[in-house]
């Protein structure tokens, strides 16, 4: 039988993880952040990476990361701007490699046929477009409350649910979001109007874990992972910074070698994001349905 007990989930944990997915959720921030996973970049050097963005999407996409504190702006001159991942930007790319995995094991994948062998086999998705199929289905509201509450209980009536991960909601509006995490494959129905998590569901502890440990290191004064040619950072980069990072560089600036945005130089304890990671594959118009499991 359901409990209900106190919240087993600490609030700190599920404001980070929710924090962090609203750092993502808007759509290419992930492709932005990939493509500056290797290097800084000046504008001119992104766009043509990311040909599909027109600029009026770009430039928010950069705004809103650099107000994270994950990506930084260096101003060399007025008409040289580079913008590179900060410390926390970087620290964020494990846990990136961590949902990509995920997407590439419990999502959906269409098959194709291969032109080497003819047969058929499961599409390659980028590791890009996996984490943000994945965001899709963890970002909406409430979800995220649901699946850690059962990730906690391991099993849970919709009255518990209503109360623990939807305080100061009626219980009916818990069966709309618990009618898509059904849908999306990550919570089953079980005895009498219980839940608990699907094995697709249950794998996701892990991208939860990498979340919030990220969220809970502390911010540095400084940026010891800046790229040759920057200055130091004098801003706190904090995963929630509200102030951009507009920074003076040094006087003879060092220019760096030209090299594709994601060569395969690996970050510290982070991927090794490959130049045909983001771009394998043409991008869908909107998500795949599937025929089971989780949906893309």
């Amino acid at each position: 039988m359901a409990t209900t007990a106190q919240p087993l989930v600490p609030p700190n944990d599920l404001a980070s993880v929710t924090k962090t997915l609203d750092l993502l959720t808007p759509r290419w921030s992930v492709w932005v952040l990939m493509t500056l996973s290797s290097q800084p970049l000046r504008y001119a050097e992104i766009k043509p990476k990311l040909p599909w963005l027109a600029d009026g999407q770009l430039h928010p996409r950069l705004r809103h990361l650099t107000s994270a504190g994950v990506v930084e702006r260096t101003e060399y001159a007025p008409r040289h701007v580079t913008y590179g991942l900060t410390r926390r930007g970087t620290e964020l790319l494990p846990v990136l490699a961590q949902i990509a995995s995920w997407g590439d094991t419990h999502l959906e994948k269409q098959l194709v046929t291969s032109k080497a062998t003819g047969a058929l086999e499961p599409e390659r998705i980028p590791p890009a477009q996996n984490i943000d199929d994945t965001i899709v289905l963890i970002s909406p509201r409430h979800a995220t409350p649901i699946l850690m509450t059962l990730m906690s209980r391991g099993r849970a009536s919709a009255k518990t649910l209503a109360a623990e991960a939807m305080p100061g909601y009626g219980l009916n509006t818990v069966y709309k979001p618990l009618d898509r995490l059904v849908a999306d494959g990550l919570v089953t129905a079980v005895g009498k109007g219980d839940f608990q998590l699907s094995a697709s569901g249950q794998a996701l502890a892990p991208v939860f874990k990498a979340i919030t440990t990220w969220a809970a290191r502390p911010p540095a004064e400084t940026d010891p992972l800046r790229r040759r040619g920057s200055a130091p950072s004098r801003t706190r980069s904090g995963p929630w910074a509200t102030t951009p990072a507009r920074l003076p560089a040094p006087a003879v600036p060092a220019a760096p070698p030209p090299a594709p945005a994601l060569a395969t130089i690996a970050p510290p304890h982070g991927p090794a994001w490959k130049p045909g990671d983001l771009f394998s594959h043409q991008i869908p118009a909107r998500p795949i349905t599937p025929t089971g499991g989780p949906r893309r």
